[in-house]
């Protein structure tokens, strides 16, 4: 089977932001394509942090489901002192500038692991780095696997607890990393041929003003995007996102931001759908 455009119905049946277990996602790429379809997505984004790994395989998956797959990733990245998040689209995986750049996120992260397993031996933990390892597998390691490795060493009860008590913001595991800058991961996307979309811009804990501030930020910078509709965000700040948006000359973005099964309200192609105006990034991917 081959994707088939339909644009009257691909916009209301796309999900351009979720993860395979190739970052912190529960499912693998062929999986998350399996599903994607099962919910009756059409155009799906697989936006694995800081890596791309998983690309191929949900490419090749997407053809047996009739789906059309779009090359993404979700970077990290520094405003000032703020950790944000890009989610690039539509860019060639295969680029060598974007694959020396994720190399060096990689790095980065490996980094963070091994200072995070020592704060936390340092409050009475075992050391978890090793499964940690074990549970990121080939995929870019995380806090969410230490919390994993927490639940199973009985640390804690839970994952959630895990970031309550230690991996959550200004806990113990909570490492400061020396991301790139905004506008060093939007260059390195364009660098690729791809879109460069802020993600989730009401899940920063920022005021509106200050929202504001990073949507300009990101435009002067060269972004190409903003995510307006995900599982959380409600009409009235999506009007704002949009507003902010539109005076900033920028698109409109959308996904479920996907990570597992458990979680019903980010299901895949669950979320505030975005309508098909000329501001909806998918003109652009298509």
């Amino acid at each position: 089977m081959s994707y088939k455009p339909n644009l009257a119905e691909d916009f209301a049946f796309s999900d351009l932001h979720c993860h395979s277990y190739c970052s912190d996602g529960e499912l693998s790429p062929r999986h998350l394509v399996e599903r994607a379809a099962e919910k009756g997505v059409r155009i799906l984004a697989l936006t694995d942090h800081d890596t791309v790994d998983g690309v191929q395989e949900a490419r090749a998956a997407s053809h047996d489901y009739a789906l059309k797959l779009i090359p993404g990733v979700e970077l990290t990245a520094l405003w000032g002192k703020r950790v944000v998040h890009i989610v690039g689209l539509g860019f060639d995986p295969d680029n060598s500038e974007l694959q020396a750049y994720l190399h060096d996120l990689k790095r980065l992260r490996d980094q963070r692991a091994e200072l995070i397993a020592a704060r936390l031996v340092k409050k009475g933990c075992p050391d978890l780095l090793e499964k940690a390892q074990q549970l990121a597998g080939e995929g870019q390691i995380g806090r969410p696997h230490f919390a994993q490795a927490m639940v199973a060493a009985r640390v804690v009860d839970s994952p959630a607890k895990a970031f309550s008590l230690y991996l959550g913001a200004g806990k113990p595991g909570d490492i400061k990393v020396d991301w790139p800058d905004m506008a060093a991961a939007i260059s390195c996307l364009h660098q690729a041929g791809g879109y460069a979309v802020l993600a989730h811009p009401t899940k920063y804990k920022l005021t509106f003003t200050k929202i504001r501030e990073m949507i300009a930020a990101f435009a002067e910078s060269g972004g190409d995007g903003v995510e307006a509709r995900y599982p959380g965000v409600d009409p009235g700040q999506t009007r704002q996102i949009e507003i902010a948006a539109q005076r900033h000359d920028l698109l409109l973005s959308a996904g479920s931001d996907f990570h597992c099964t458990g979680f019903s309200w980010s299901e895949l192609g669950k979320y505030p759908k975005v309508p098909n105006s000329e501001m909806h990034i998918l003109h652009k991917l298509l």
